[in-house]
This record gives structure tokens, C-alpha cells and sequence, in this order.
């Protein structure tokens, strides 16, 4: 057990991640990170629960050793399939001073306050969907409410290859969208359950009927992590403050650092790690 200070990690299979860390940054500038994508086993979203567990705690033993006290899952498809193993069952043989936190619950606390139906719809990839974790912490939470789960397959490819704002992404963003509302017509809010869709927000809101919110999740992770630190000042106390930022994946770094551009809003440096 070690209580040294460090950074803040956040870990994706990918790239979508990245837009929770900038609503983190944004809201928590003065806080160090280290952000880990494993974009050479990417995606996530369609492996077993088995082997996203693996990769995600080769992830979490890695950033660990690199020093971090806290480490955030930024990856719906981790969050689901790994979270609690990982908590339950490694944490306490690793170190338990440290933490691991997901993203859904963050995100199934705030629905309750915002659906006025009570009915709400699910867009994520086939391994969250097939996960039932939403629906899991929602009925926890708020059991009067309804969810409905839709799989979205197509939308991380098109955004990994960069044809999200291509006319052929139109297809697919509307099927998905559709075939959601013909199986629940009285869904008012659509959580987004994939850190990748903020970059389909502006043409999943042009296929959406304009009565239904949509959840973006990296402003709510945020402030549920700065509520967090709040309510836990011990381990607040253990991280490092000099606000900077360091990019490490499991693939090229230049076609990374090219990429996370789009996510991030400006450009960055990056440095590749291996996971075993």
C-alpha cells in the first residue's frame, strides 16, 4: 500500500475518452493527468466481458505503476464490463488506498432529474447494451423508471475513421435514432452510453425530435468526479496539482496525437505504452 501522490488516469480502449477528460480539465484545470488509450486493441465494444476485463485491469495495474491514485474508466464498455470486478476483486490484493471509478453511474444519478416520461432510451455500443449495466444502476436509482437499450455498432467506426460529419454517417445515426423511437415512442431524454458520441452530437440532435434531451456524459462525469474529491479530501490530498496533462497509447503516437486533435480541440503529444 503506498499513499504517494500523483496524477489523476483516465483510460479508454480508444480515443472517446478524451472528451471526458476535456470536461474534466476544463472544470478541474489544476489537477495533473495521464491519459491512456489502448487504440492498438481497440474497439471494446464488441469483446467479451472476459477480455475487456483483462485489458482494463492490464490498464489499471499500469497506470497505477505510473503513479496514480485514482483512476477514472472513461470507456462505457470498461465501465460495464470490468468496473466491478475490478473493485470487488482486484483493488483489495493491489492496493487498497486507491480507487477506480467508472463513468455509468455518474451518468444514471443525473437521468432521474431530468426525465419528465420516465422514460428514457440507451444508445451505446453492442457490449453495453448486451451489459444491462444501465438498466442495472437506473432501477437501483430510480426504479420507476423505464429504459430502453439501443445498440449503435456503426458509430464508433464511423468515428474512429473520421466519417462522422460525412453525408453517409447521416444512415446510420437516423436508423439507430429511429429504430429506438418505434420501440419506446415515449422516451423525453437519450442517455449517449459511449464517450465517442459527442462527436455525433450535432447530427444525432438533426434526427432527434426536438422534445428529447440528450445526455452527454463528459459534464456530468466531471462534476460527479469534482463531487467526489469533495466528499473524500484523503484522497483529494494525494493528488498532484501543476496542472499538466500526458498522453500515452497503445498505438503509433503521431496517428494518435492526429486523431485525439478532433477530441480535444487542439493539439497534443503523445507516447506510446505497452500493456501486458
Amino acid at each position: 500500500m503506498t499513499n504517494d501522490k500523483g496524477p489523476i488516469g483516465i483510460f479508454d480502449s480508444g480515443y472517446g475518452g478524451l472528451t471526458v477528460l476535456r470536461q474534466i480539465r476544463k472544470l478541474m484545470p489544476q489537477y495533473d493527468y495521464l491519459y491512456l488509450g489502448d487504440n492498438a486493441r481497440a474497439p471494446y465494444g464488441t469483446r467479451s466481458f472476459e477480455v475487456v476485463y483483462q485489458f482494463t485491469l492490464q490498464a489499471v495495474r499500469q497506470l497505477f505503476q505510473m503513479g496514480c491514485p485514482l483512476v477514472i474508466l472513461a470507456c462505457n464498455t470498461a465501465s460495464a464490463k470490468a468496473l466491478r470486478s475490478i473493485q470487488q476483486r482486484d483493488l483489495p490484493l493491489i492496493d487498497p488506498s486507491r480507487r477506480v471509478l467508472g463513468v455509468v453511474r455518474p451518468t444514471a444519478e443525473c437521468v432521474g432529474d431530468i426525465t419528465r416520461s420516465r422514460h428514457i432510451g440507451i444508445m451505446a455500443t453492442p457490449g453495453t447494451i448486451r451489459s444491462a449495466t444501465y438498466d442495472i444502476e437506473i432501477q437501483k436509482l430510480h426504479p420507476d423508471i423505464h429504459v430502453t437499450g439501443q445498440a449503435c455498432p456503426m458509430w464508433v467506426p464511423l468515428i474512429e475513421n473520421m466519417e462522422h460529419q460525412s453525408p453517409g454517417a447521416d444512415y446510420f445515426v437516423q436508423k439507430y435514432i429511429d429504430e429506438l423511437l418505434q420501440r419506446d415512442p415515449l422516451i423525453d431524454t437519450i442517455i449517449l452510453g459511449c464517450t465517442h458520441y459527442p462527436l455525433l452530437l450535432d447530427k444525432i440532435r438533426q434526427f432527434t425530435p426536438s422534445h428529447i434531451q440528450l445526455i452527454s456524459q463528459g459534464h456530468y462525469v466531471a462534476h460527479s468526479l469534482s463531487d467526489y474529491l469533495r466528499r473524500h479530501p484523503d484522497m483529494a490530498q494525494r493528488l498532484t496539482r501543476e496542472g499538466t496533462c500526458r498522453f500515452f497509447t497503445t498505438e503509433q503516437p503521431s496517428a494518435f496525437a492526429e486523431s485525439a486533435a478532433a477530441f480535444l480541440g487542439n493539439t497534443i503529444e503523445a507516447e506510446h505504452i505497452s500493456l501486458q
